[in-house]
């Protein structure tokens, strides 16, 4: 499995930003070809109690490399890419990681 991995820092307004995380970009995001599933986690704070640096991350899960050059390049892929640069291109961090499980 291969993961696009995307981390928000903290949005100046988090109402505004879930409202279209949640109310736009998911919606898009869901879309692309072959994604597996897409997870999505807020962070509420640190072990030691203070805030965390970032806000929200989102996994999204590819059978492989490929599956997921396919979605990226894709209208779909596209159109998510564009809408977050619109709403969070100063927040966001996005890697890809491969599953560490299906190696040992």
């Amino acid at each position: 499995m291969v993961k696009l991995v995307a981390l928000y820092k903290q949005p100046e307004d988090s109402k505004a930003f879930d409202e279209h995380y949640f109310g736009t970009h998911l919606e898009l995001t869901k879309k692309m070809p072959g994604l597996i599933e897409a997870n999505v986690m807020k962070f509420t704070g640190t072990p030691m109690g203070g805030e965390a640096p970032f806000y929200l991350q989102a996994e999204m899960v590819f059978e492989n490399k490929d599956a997921l050059n396919t979605a990226m390049s894709s209208p779909e892929g596209k159109a998510a890419a564009k809408d977050v640069m619109s709403f969070a291109g100063k927040l966001v961090t996005m890697m890809i990681a491969e599953d560490t499980n299906e190696n040992h």
